[in-house]
Order: structure tokens, then sequence, then C-alpha cells
């Protein structure tokens, strides 16, 4: 792997995290009014992980892609064991209903995270394989079915949907990118829809998501109370914000301002023009990402970067999109810029293999 990589690629991941502390820093100013809070300790953290995730960026993207493909199988199993100790009792943090966090000391880590990095090598590795046998019902789809039971299986558990849905956009994109016949495509898209629904039935948070969805006039002060709140902060930014540091809907009116909710945050203070400029460099990624997914030579890098790709934009299409009240609200954090020190580290390692993969230059 003597190749150089892809620069263009480097500056958007580097601007965009950059950009994602900028609003960060922003947002969590809310603390301010939030007792017990502390600002300056959250603030720290934040920036201490992302001096870390960016040299792991650069560090990652000086392995070759042939480590990854080695140790795909060790590390999805390790991802699948480490997401069971969710379900230890004196492990496992419960918070708003679900168990997706781990205590280790006093650090909070999710799983869930290291399971998507570890499902998308082990699928990378399995369809690289395979080859031409992906496109065969023994060696393609029912393989592929297991390997979708399996992690959803440990995504209901929990339950994380979003993060599922996330998962299965992912597996499609790299199985359609193998090769897979347009029949068990929509098979499996007609499994994962009973799935969704049976899902629905025995998880009552989702139908309510989906009644707030259909009607958010309906109890403004209760569950359609979120989405009013971000489409109010949004809707106060005009077309060139309040300003740095301005939002009033993050003082008290705005749940998860760091959170799932910080890009109402930024819409407020940055208005229309943030707004785009978020989404645009989101776009950017995404097309530098696939460009070097196209232009690789190996098969494995391929479909590793097109399913990091994938990944990461439906996160922020799911995380933008309720927000902006187009879908059902989901607590999905927006990559790069929500708080949360395990998701921006683990989307900084993947974008560095992305990195590595695009000085891939022969198909050894």
């Amino acid at each position: 792997m003597k190749g150089k990589p892809d620069r263009l690629f480097f500056f958007i991941v580097l601007g965009l995290s950059l950009l994602g502390f900028f609003i960060f820093a922003s947002a969590s100013l809310g603390l301010l009014s939030r007792n017990g809070a502390r600002l300056g300790e959250v603030a720290s953290k934040q920036f201490v992980v992302l001096i870390v995730g960016l040299a792991l960026f650069v560090l990652v993207s000086k392995i070759h892609p042939r480590f990854w493909r080695q140790y795909s199988l060790p590390i999805f199993i390790g991802s699948i064991l480490f997401s069971l100790l969710l379900f230890v009792p004196s492990l496992g943090f419960k918070s708003g209903g679900a168990t997706r966090w781990i205590h280790i000391g006093s650090f909070t880590i999710q799983p869930s995270e290291f399971l998507k990095f570890g499902y998308i090598l082990y699928l990378a590795g399995w369809l690289a394989k395979v080859k031409t046998g992906a496109q065969t019902v023994k060696k393609g789809l029912i393989p592929f079915l297991i390997i979708l039971a399996i992690v959803s299986a440990l995504m209901i558990a929990q339950p994380d949907i979003d993060t599922l849905v996330m998962m299965f956009a992912s597996g499609l994109a790299m199985y359609y990118a193998a090769g897979a016949r347009w029949k068990h495509l929509a098979i499996i898209c007609f499994l994962i829809l009973i799935a969704i629904v049976t899902v629905a039935i025995y998880k009552p948070y989702i139908v309510a998501r989906v009644k707030t969805y259909l009607n958010p006039d309906q109890n403004v002060l209760g569950s359609s109370y979120q989405i009013n709140q971000s489409l109010i902060a949004i809707g106060s930014g005009g077309i060139t914000g309040r300003g740095f540091g301005q939002s009033i809907q993050k003082f008290q009116y705005l749940p998860e301002p760091m959170g799932d909710s910080i890009f109402s945050v930024a819409s407020e203070e940055f208005g229309f023009v943030g707004a785009v400029l978020i989404i645009v460099a989101f776009l950017l990624f995404g097309l530098a990402g696939l460009k070097i997914a196209i232009r690789c030579p190996n098969q494995f890098g391929r479909l590793v970067a097109i399913g990091i790709v994938i990944m990461i934009l439906t996160g922020a299409f799911i995380n933008i999109a309720s927000m902006l009240g187009l879908i059902p609200l989901t607590g999905t954090p927006l990559l790069f810029i929500s708080h949360g020190g395990t998701a921006l580290l683990i989307t900084l390692i993947e974008a560095g293999i992305i990195l590595g993969i695009s000085r891939i230059k022969t198909t050894s």
C-alpha cells in the first residue's frame, strides 16, 4: 500500500470534525441551566476524545485493509460478546427505557458502535470471500439473513431500532455492491418490513412515535414536545441565525441539546445557511467516500468503504430528517457532532479505514 491517501477526503473529515466540535461547544452551554451539569468537564472530555479520535484517524489510515480482512471475524465475534455485556446487571446501564450503555469505571461505553464496526468488517470479508456465490440462495441469501438475524436480535433486545435501521441500510448497500440479485434484495426488504412491524406491535414507544409524527399538534407538552421545540428552534434561526451561543431553545426547552437535538440548536444559531452547510458537509463526505470505494481495485476495501459511508449517511439523514419532522422522531445522534465519545472515536476510526483504502493501488 504505497499510494498517497486521498487529500480531499482527509480535509473533509477534518473539517467535519472541527465543525462538529464548534457546534457542540455552543450546544453544551445549555448545561448552564441544568442542575448538576458541569459544562467544563463535558466540553473538555469531548475535546480530548476529538484529539484522540483524529490521531487514530491518521494512524489507522496507515494500516493496510488486509489487516482488517484477516481479523474481521474475531472483531465481529468480539463486538457481539461485548454487546452481550449490556445484559449483565452490574454492567448494563438503563436510561429512557433502553439498555444501551455499559459502565466501566468512570467511563460509559455504547457497545452498538463496536457492533456496527464489526458487522461491516465481517460482512465485507464474507462477501469478498464468496464472490459470485453472493448471487445464490445457499451461499448468499441464507447466510446474509443469518448475519442480519444475529445483529437484529442484539439491537431489538436493547432496544435500539434506529441503529438497526442504519445497519440494515449499510448491509443492503454492501450486498447489492457484491452482486446480489434484485429478487433476493426484495425478499430481504420484505422480511425487514415484517420484522419492523412485528417489533412495533410489542414496543409501544414505536407506535407512539408514529402517532406523534402523523399528528405533531396533539399533546404538545407530552409526546409531541421535542418535535415542536425542535421546529421552533429551526424556525427561529431564519436565514443567518441568532449567532454562536445565542440559542434560546437549548436552555431548558429543547431536550438533549447536545445529543439528538443538536441539529436544531445549530439551525437556531446559524440559521438556514448553517443548516445547509452541515448537510453539504455530510454530502461531500459521502461523495468523497463513495468515490474512494469505486476506485478501489480490492473488493474487500470497496465493500468496507461503501458500508461505512452508507452507515454514517443513513444516521445523519435519520437525525436531520427527524428534527425537521420529515420522519418520526428518533434518538439517533448526529455523528461527528453530537455528544458521545464512543460514537466519535469509532466514526473517526472508520473514516481512517476509508482513508487507508484510498491508498490501495493493487488488487492484493
